[in-house]
């Protein structure tokens, strides 16, 4: 572990990986860079408390969550200026992963504050690791937005990619996840991980589908829930399923005349753009005959 003169921990951000179940997963320099740091910047002091009481370490804990973020870092990035060393952890597993520390660090990166990682869990990254989907080319998209149009959207813009999918998603709304993936991006394979490294670990595996009704016809599943869904099996433009495309040309003609809305997804798809346009003109008056 790094150290300044007088064996202190050496000044700066120390973005530190906390476990995401299993306490054995916490390594020896995390454990000695919680230990020595001045503070340690927590999501929840109850969380984080609990983890070091556990450990025998006792450190003032700084609060850093999205409330209390914007009027938090300017103190953080006060004292990290005048020389302390600050640990900054999440509930679990690597802090900056879909939480609002990679704001602190980008601040501090800016205001010239050595930065330093404590690699170790991440949820996102284990589930990749045991899913047997493509691990040479992925995306996190993390948590998709809830409201059912939005996050529609959201997968017919990721529906022509060419690389895993790694998800995050509440077991409350994880039914209708799958149902909208398996419209939009067709019959592809798809993993659930849950719960990874605790207790009650689960790997399911299947195509979206077939996925998607045995989740729905089950009670909600509790826990932490990282989705994966496998690239597309052929190029782009063939594998885009028929609602994503039309949820794309929608998307852009809600933004392009219709012409340059046709040619916009012809780019970005291969497909022609006077097929795409001639669609387009065809959802149009099926939407205006609906509101008839």
């Amino acid at each position: 572990m790094e150290r300044s003169e007088g064996g202190r921990l050496a000044p700066g951000l120390w973005v530190v990986a906390t476990p995401i179940g299993n306490l054995g997963d916490l390594g020896r320099r995390a454990v000695e860079t919680l230990a020595a740091a001045d503070a340690v910047v927590c999501e929840d002091s109850r969380v984080t408390g609990m983890l070091l009481h556990r450990l025998g370490i006792e450190r003032p804990l700084l609060v850093y969550n999205d409330h209390s973020a914007p009027r938090l870092r300017p103190e953080l990035l006060r004292r990290l200026r005048e020389g302390q060393a600050l640990a900054l952890v999440s509930d679990a597993g690597t802090p900056t992963i879909s939480d609002p520390g990679y704001r602190l660090v980008r601040e501090a990166l800016d205001a010239g504050v050595t930065v330093r990682a404590v690699p170790g869990p991440c949820a996102p990254i284990a589930a990749l690791s045991i899913a047997g989907l493509p691990t040479d080319r992925f995306l996190f998209a993390g948590f998709l937005p809830p409201r059912r149009a939005a996050r529609r959207r959201e997968l017919a813009d990721l529906a022509g990619i060419r690389a895993t999918l790694v998800l995050l998603e509440s077991g409350a709304r994880l039914a209708a996840l799958l149902a909208d993936a398996a419209e939009l991006l067709g019959e592809r394979e798809a993993v659930i991980a849950r719960e990874i490294t605790k207790l009650h670990e689960e790997l399911r595996r299947g195509r979206l589908a077939e996925l998607a009704a045995a989740v729905a016809a089950a009670p909600p599943p509790k826990g932490e829930i990282v989705v994966l869904i496998g690239p597309p099996a052929r190029s782009p433009a063939e594998a885009l399923a028929p609602a994503a495309l039309d949820a794309a040309l929608l998307e852009a003609a809600a933004r392009l005349p219709p012409g340059r809305a046709a040619r916009e997804v012809a780019a970005a798809t291969g497909r022609p753009a006077d097929e795409l346009f001639r669609r387009l003109q065809e959802l149009r008056r099926g939407a205006t005959a609906r509101v008839r």
